[in-house]
């Protein structure tokens, strides 16, 4: 979705302010690989399609409690790419400066390749990856995400019904779907469009099983969330009912809404936002 260039856009005006193996082992001499020392590699394979890749971003003296950071893109779930993270990424870099990064990118749905549950098996294989190596690359095995749009569907369903180990430490929501059963977002041409994505018949039982909003428990990581009020993608109650049942739930959440912002904005509400999500990471990982 060519509105959320806006997201990425803006985080670089912050920053003023402020191949794999069939078992999943890295291919590295774990003696040059130093914690001591930052570490980058990009396009790391975490399966066999193009797509599965995925890059990371390992802190100067990690050890064994450094925490990972996940990225995930939005695009509908047709398109977008790990690239359209990488000035997230550099923000974390510097704001964040402990913790490690994988900016990943999963397989785009098409008319032949369904978005779910195909992309959160695709996150699954990279929490694996990760997990397999993670003595190699001196970190530790408790995640967070940050997901924006279609990405942020993405990061809260994992967190909320596939996080089978406990393992998510915090979950952030920039301006992604919550909710497919509510009639606001159901009805917005722009879903409509998009929903050859998920290859079915979209029946009740099948949108409530993609849907965080049915998916999550009392068990769920805290989570921050952001919304605009004249998204025009993005429906305000989202983000509003979503806050709701974590509130009802007891999950410990915060819910950031900016009236006067649509899908991704700038200027003094996103240094707010980046504020509140850098003490939210802080507080929680």
């Amino acid at each position: 979705m060519k509105h959320l260039k806006l997201i990425f856009i803006t985080f670089v005006s912050i920053s003023i302010f402020v191949s794999c193996s069939s078992d999943d082992t890295v291919n590295i001499d774990p003696e040059t690989l130093s914690p001591l020392e930052a570490y980058e590699e990009f396009d790391i394979a975490y399966g066999s399609d193009s797509e599965q890749v995925f890059d990371l971003y390992l802190p100067p003296n990690r050890n064994s409690d450094t925490k990972i950071i996940i990225l995930v893109h939005g695009g509908g779930w047709t398109s977008g790419d790990k690239t359209d993270m990488t000035d997230i990424a550099e923000i974390i870099k510097l704001q964040l400066p402990n913790y490690a990064i994988a900016n990943i990118n999963y397989r785009l749905a098409d008319e032949d390749n369904f978005a779910y549950p195909m992309q959160i098996n695709d996150i699954t294989s990279v929490v694996d990856y990760l997990e397999n190596n993670q003595d190699i690359y001196t970190i530790s095995d408790d995640i967070g995400f940050i997901g924006a749009s279609a990405g942020a569907h993405l990061s809260m369903l994992w967190s909320y019904a596939f996080d089978t180990e406990s393992q998510v430490d915090m979950v952030c929501s920039i301006v992604g779907p919550t909710n497919f059963t509510d009639p606001a977002y159901l009805d917005n041409p722009v879903f409509q469009e998009l929903s050859s994505a998920f290859g079915i018949t979209l029946t009740i039982d099948f949108l409530e099983e993609m849907s965080p909003y049915h998916r999550v428990t009392s068990s769920a990581p805290p989570t921050i969330l952001f919304y605009g009020g004249e998204d025009p993608l993005i429906p305000s109650s989202q983000g509003m009912d979503m806050s709701d049942i974590l509130q009802e739930l007891n999950v410990t959440h915060e819910f950031n809404f900016y009236p006067s912002e649509g899908h991704g904005w700038g200027g003094a509400n996103w240094i707010d936002s980046v504020i509140r999500l850098k003490g939210f990471i802080e507080t929680h990982m």
